[in-house]
Formats: C-alpha cells, structure tokens, sequence
C-alpha cells in the first residue's frame, strides 16, 4: 500500500496498474461507476435537485410577507453567499475530489468532530428536504389531476389524511428505487423534467409580464429598479427572513460535486457544472420574482402574494389566471415534475456522503455497501427513503405545524454545514494563499465572506427563533423552531459520541486525516 495510506483503508487498482481517475477519492476506489456523467448531466443533476418551480410556488409568499417589493434583491442577495461558497466548493473538489464533500474536507481541515457534524447537517437537511418535497408533489399531483379531469373530488382527495400519506409514500418508494437505480439509467427522464421545468416558468413569465403591461389588473404594478436594492429592505431582521428563504432556494446545487467521484474529469467538471446551475438559478429566480410581482403585486388580499391564504403555494392561485384554462395544467404539471425530479436526484448527496462516511468508517460498514450492476450506494439509499417516510409520516401525524415548523428550521442546518465547509477551504489551504492572487481571493477570501454571511444568518436566525411566537408555539417559552432546530444539532452531537466510543477509529484520526492522500493505490 503506497505510504501514508490509513491502515485498513479500501484500495484502487490493480496491483501496478493505473487507478481510473473518474473514481479517484479519498479512500480509493468505492465502487461507483466512474466517468458515467458529464457536463450537462452534471448541470441538469445541480437544477434537479434544487427543484426550481417548487422552490418557487413555496417561498414567493413568505418572501414577500418578509420583505415586500424587495424580493427579487433578497433573491440575489441569496445569490451571494451560494457562489462565494461555490468556489470553496469548486476548489476543494479540485485538490480532493471525493464523493463525501463537506464531510470529507471539513474532516481534513478541522477534525473528524466537527467534519462528522457536518455529515450530519447535510444529511439532516436532506431528509427534510425530500419529505417536503413528497408532500408538495402529492399536493399538485391531485391539483393537476383534478384541472385535467373538471372534478372538485379528485383535487380534494389530497385533503384526505390517509390518501395523502399513501401518495407521499408511494412518490418516495418509487424515487428511492430509480435511485437505486443509478442516474445513467435515467439520465433522459431528468433532461426532461428538467428541460420542462425551465420551459413553463419562462413562458409563465413572459405571460405574466405581457398580460401586467397591459395595464387592466387590479393588483398589477409597475417594474422598478428598487426591487433590486437590498439596502431598502425595512430591516436587517426582515432581510435576513428573507435571506434565509432564498438561501433555501439554492440548496441543493452541491449535488454537482457529490458525483465527483462518478464524473468525467472529476477535478474540474464537478465545480463547473455548479457554477453553471447556479447562474441557471438566479437568472430563473429573478425573472420569475419580477413577473409575478408585476402581475399579482404584493398585498395581502386577492391574488396578491402578500395574501395568506395563497402565501405557501402561489402557483396554485396563479396558474389560471396567468396561463388561463386548459394551459394551467402546464404550472401543475411544472411542479409536480419539479418535485419528482428533485426526489430522485437529493437521495445522490445523502447517499453519497453516508458512503463516504461509512469508507471512512464515521458510521456502520453497511452504509457503504454499494449494488454490483448498478453501481450505487444501496443501503444508503434504501435507508434514506426509509427515514423519509418515516419522518414524513409521523410528523404528519404528531401535527401539520410540526412539519411546518421543521421545514423553517431547514434554513438552519443549510447555512451549518455550507459555512463550514466554506472555512474549511480557507484553512485547509490557508499556507498557499499567498501563492498567487487567485489563491487568495479563491481560496480565502471569497470562502471566508461566504462562511460570515451563512454564519450571519444563521446566528440571527437562531436569535429570532428563540422567540415564542417564532413558529406554530412555544415550549417552555422558547420558540418550536429554535427547539427542532437546535434539538436536531444536539441529537447529532449525542449520536457522534455514541459512535465514538463503540467504534473509535475514524475519531481517533486512523481512517481519514489531514495528510490522507487523495488517491490509494496497491504498490
């Protein structure tokens, strides 16, 4: 075994032969099908599993409840932190390729502690991001049904408690198995989805902005550049409301890089596709934002998306009178395909990052079994749909509020682990920042602004939380999001200890450390 490898580690390549650089990884080889994705397919996986159109129809409202006309700046202002963190990201993957991302590099530069922890936030986040996405998809799934056959019964059998539950896990198993599957195997399913996503919401926009030009809605307003400013928000706690909304908006353009290991040129490829999606992001998001704004407005009654009671779903109240009838199917079609779409690809972080860790042996060995002819992580991905349902299900049934209020605490575990994983390439390369002008902004500069923004919104989130009116209630006088938020942090915490005593060997440093060599190979 070359020197320096961990004692134990997995091994890559024949002996004397040349491992193959689509999976080279920290711990070598893990047995996932290299060199299977290029660019494009990395780019669709980035918007794929940050599923735009549902992103949109759930934060329009509340961002505009947060901080007015002004949502579109908040909406770059989201922008910001993302790609300041996209480049430590971008470079990390380039000295490190490995499919554990965050995990792995906040391992190498501060410890297997706070690296584990970092697991965990991603995991965590992502097993609330997919539940929601279930219920969203089972919410429009019986919308659409209900527009494309004229029945009132068949849209309110979601409000079924029993029939939506049943859809949502229904929706899950199917989206665990095609990723089980592989995404080579269904590559063409998610161009598409994809590819109609973006379709409907520029045609949806364009409707938009025509039919506010027009100049005969009651509730339309006219375009303005203060829209864009961020500085005109009415408060620094209200932006940051706001902010935490569109940080959400973005999550999920990672995914590019926790298929590094699979990608072609996985050293460059992997940072590109991110920085690619997240321009496709913002450009989308911004458009949107506008064309909705101008025709719907922002107050609280009508189709204003201020109003209440269309706040959480607004393509639901705008897609006929928008796209008009029969073409509103079309927005409902656009979201349903959006949160399928997103169901499939989010098990690819989650799975990839609990095999990273289960190679490093941060968690049990059956985490990193990976299925011979599909080449994926299998257990992974079985056990994260399972957690899924599970979570769904018996929030669901403890309280709709409960669900709610963990989605709000979602914004908490993204800024934990982005931040981290953004000072962990300022430190990680922190003796060749002075090599170059590149390497300072690249390296350091840009990641540690990244970093101070999440932490930003994240330590005034939690400040804002705290209060009791923060959420659906209060226990013992402290807001119900602070306590799920904080609550799941601490849950990680008691479980990394747990591990840590009965299997000590990657907290002691002997599986992954700051010297482990990118690539293992048999002499």
């Amino acid at each position: 075994m070359a020197p320096g490898a961990p004692q134990g580690a997995p091994v890559s390549g024949a002996s004397g032969g040349v491992p193959d650089q689509g999976t080279a990884g920290g711990a070598g080889d893990k047995g996932l099908r290299g060199n299977s994705v290029g660019l494009l397919g990395s780019v669709v996986l980035g918007v794929s599993t940050v599923a735009p159109v549902y992103c949109l129809t759930a934060t329009l409202g509340p961002t505009v409840t947060a901080v007015g006309v002004h949502m579109p700046a908040v909406f770059l202002a989201g922008f910001l932190p993302m790609l300041l963190v996209a480049f430590a990201y971008k470079e990390l993957n380039k000295d490190f390729p490995d499919c554990g991302t965050s995990f792995t590099w906040t391992v190498k530069a501060f410890g297997p502690r706070v690296g584990w922890m970092a697991g965990w936030g991603l995991t965590v986040a992502t097993i609330i991001v997919l539940s929601n996405l279930a219920g969203v998809a089972t919410n429009f799934l019986y919308l659409m049904l209900g527009e494309m056959t004229g029945s009132g019964w068949v849209a309110d059998l979601d409000q079924n408690k029993a029939v939506h539950l049943l859809t949502v896990v229904l929706l899950i198993a199917g989206a665990t198995a095609m990723s089980y599957r592989g995404m080579t195997a269904t590559k063409w399913f998610q161009y598409s989805l994809v590819g109609l996503q973006l379709a409907v919401l520029v045609l949806f926009s364009a409707i938009a902005i025509g039919k506010a030009a027009a100049g005969d809605l009651p509730d339309s307003i006219g375009f303005s550049f203060s829209w864009l400013n961020p500085l005109q928000v009415s408060s620094f706690s209200a932006f940051t409301a706001g902010l935490s909304l569109s940080i959400f908006m973005y999550w999920g353009w990672d995914t590019c890089l926790t298929m590094n290991e699979e990608t072609l040129g996985s050293a460059k490829t992997p940072g590109r596709a991110a920085m690619i999606s997240m321009v496709t992001l913002v450009g989308s998001y911004l458009l949107v934002a506008i064309s909705a704004q101008m025709f719907a407005g922002v107050g609280t009654t009508g189709s204003g998306l201020g109003n209440p009671a269309t706040a959480d779903n607004v393509f639901a109240a705008l897609a006929r009178p928008v796209l008009g009838s029969p073409w509103s199917i079309l927005l409902f079609l656009a979201v349903v395909a959006s949160a399928a779409a997103s169901l499939q690809t989010t098990f690819i972080p989650v799975a990839r990052t609990l095999l990273a860790m289960s190679a490093y042996r941060a968690v049990p060995p059956r985490f990193g079994a990976v299925h011979p002819r599909f080449r994926t992580p299998g257990y992974a991905t079985v056990a994260a749909g399972i957690a899924t349902a599970v979570f769904y299900v018996g929030m669901s049934l403890i309280s709709e509020n409960v669900v709610q209020d963990t989605i709000l605490a979602l914004g908490l575990m993204i800024c934990f682990y982005y931040a981290l994983t953004a000072f962990s390439c300022v430190w990680y390369f922190r003796r060749s920042l002075r090599t170059s002008v590149r390497d300072l902004m690249l390296k350091g500069v840009a990641p540690l602004l990244g970093g101070l923004l999440l932490s930003a919104v994240f330590l005034q989130t939690l400040t804002d939380a705290w209060a009791p009116d923060y959420g659906s209630g209060a226990v013992f006088g402290i807001g119900s999001v602070f306590v799920i938020g904080v609550g799941i942090l601490l849950l990680g915490a008691g479980l990394m200890t747990w591990y840590g005593v009965i299997r000590p060997e990657f907290f002691r440093g002997e599986t992954l450390r700051k010297d482990t060599p990118a690539l293992i190979v048999e002499d």
